[in-house]
């Protein structure tokens, strides 16, 4: 377990902040290089696809043996100034398979985005909906899992009748604590 939280954290350090860093750099100190920026936005583009894949396949990575740390190392790699994998994965694999397919992403994309609201909209009420059945059924099973038990069961009914709702001044009757309510509890009818 300790391993796995090591490699997540070396992977957001290696693999965002610090290549996050490079690319403020790159933009506030250095503005006519160029270079530097596509660099970083390649970069970007070739982590957002891994997020993705990891988004989508993620039960499928979770039994891929050192999946995590051959991932951190994969980072490592793309932006390490003697390797500058960025370029190499970049120019051999993404540009090519992104140009060839990139109108219909652009035209699936502006569909979205002119559907957006609609989409949110029938999302925000099934949500809710279901929220809201999903509310009243956690609420059942709470009165059903209440009415197992002699006090709970009075307690959580939801008829409003206050004669069958526990009293918890009987439980601390004489003393007032807990450990004298035991000796001092008078015996209930009904139960």
């Amino acid at each position: 377990m300790s391993t796995e939280l090591l490699t997540k954290f070396l992977t957001l350090l290696f693999g965002y902040a610090m290549p996050a860093l490079e690319c403020f750099k790159s933009i506030e100190q250095r503005p006519g290089r160029t270079d530097q920026l596509r660099f970083w936005c390649e970069y970007w583009i070739i982590l957002v696809i891994l997020v993705m894949f990891d988004e989508i396949a993620g039960a499928l990575i979770s039994k891929i043996p050192m999946y995590y740390e051959l991932k951190l190392a994969f980072l490592v790699y793309l932006w390490y100034p003697k390797t500058r994998g960025t370029d190499i994965v970049y120019e051999t694999f993404l540009q090519p398979l992104v140009m060839q397919y990139q109108p219909s992403i652009e035209a699936r994309l502006q569909y979205l985005r002119a559907n957006a609201g609609d989409i949110l909209v029938f999302y925000l009420k099934n949500f809710t909906e279901r929220g809201y059945d999903l509310f009243l059924r956690a609420l059942d099973y709470i009165r059903s899992q209440a009415s197992r038990g002699s006090r709970t069961r009075s307690f959580f009914s939801f008829r409003g009748d206050r004669t069958e709702r526990p009293s918890f001044v009987d439980d601390y009757g004489v003393g007032g604590d807990r450990r004298d309510a035991a000796r001092h509890r008078r015996p209930r009818s009904g139960y």
